[in-house]
């Protein structure tokens, strides 16, 4: 099959900390002191090499947003969503530039349908020195009808999404801002989470390259569709014309 396979390494996993659904559990972001092979700081942000490596093939790194475990990307002053970004972004161009890797992916895990097992708001890094590039995406997927566009940044919902259901899409072309990134990544996702399908309590972020252009999905997490899971059955759904305008309505009206 023409597919990505990677080893898991599920003894690793077993050992990860987890405080989604233990929400008592410890959290080991907030306990800065004792955080290990730290690469880079900017004031409360901090990268550094993931200590659980259950990916056997590939190096691993997170981006710890800040040091409030109970806050996301909504609740951040412009300033630091800018930092927060431009920090992962120069970081994943490094690492893709190193000639040590095929591929770089780069995603943020929220919430207990994600994926995620970490409340504390971060990102991860997962550096591939092996992997079929031409499999992770395809560019359409990243299209749709177009909300906001400034400085070289587009903000989209997506009209082949996918899975369905939702998808805000940014597509910054060669040249463009990435403040301007940022600020329409903050609006998708305080979208998701605030008005939404009744509020959305998971989302996925993911982050794609194409020579010079980046692209990023917010996606609604939930219980994924059957269809999609065992026929590759993609949904459309009727309203992501009207959620296209009440996103402009909400935050773009006099623009």
């Amino acid at each position: 099959m023409n597919i990505n396979l990677i080893k898991f390494n599920t003894d690793i996993g077993r050992t990860k900390p987890e405080n989604l659904v233990h929400a008592d559990a410890a959290c080991p972001f907030c306990d800065v002191e004792h955080l290990t092979d730290i690469i880079d700081v900017d004031d409360d942000i901090i990268f550094l090499k993931n200590k659980y490596h259950v990916i056997e093939t590939a190096d691993q790194f997170v981006l710890i947003e800040g040091r409030e475990c109970e806050s996301d990307m909504p609740d951040y002053s412009k300033e630091k969503m800018r930092r927060v970004i431009k920090m992962g972004v120069r970081h994943w161009k490094n690492l893709l530039a190193s000639g040590k890797y095929e591929e770089v992916l780069f995603f943020k895990n929220y919430g207990l349908m994600s994926g995620g097992t970490i409340r504390h708001p971060h990102m991860q890094l997962v550096a591939f020195p092996k992997l079929k590039s031409d499999l992770l995406f395809d560019e359409e997927e990243l299209r749709g009808i177009v909300i906001a566009s400034r400085d070289g940044v587009e903000l989209n919902i997506s009209n082949c999404p996918r899975i369905g259901f939702g998808e805000l899409n940014i597509v910054f072309e060669a040249g463009g801002n990435l403040d301007t990134l940022a600020d329409f990544l903050q609006v998708a996702v305080h979208y998701v989470k605030n008005f939404f399908n009744k509020k959305t309590t998971s989302y996925n972020i993911f982050f794609y390259h194409r020579a010079e252009k980046i692209f990023a999905k917010v996606m609604s997490r939930y219980a994924t569709s059957p269809y999609f899971v065992g026929y590759n059955i993609h949904f459309l759904p009727n309203n992501i014309g009207r959620i296209a305008e009440e996103i402009k309505e909400y935050y773009f009206e006099g623009m």
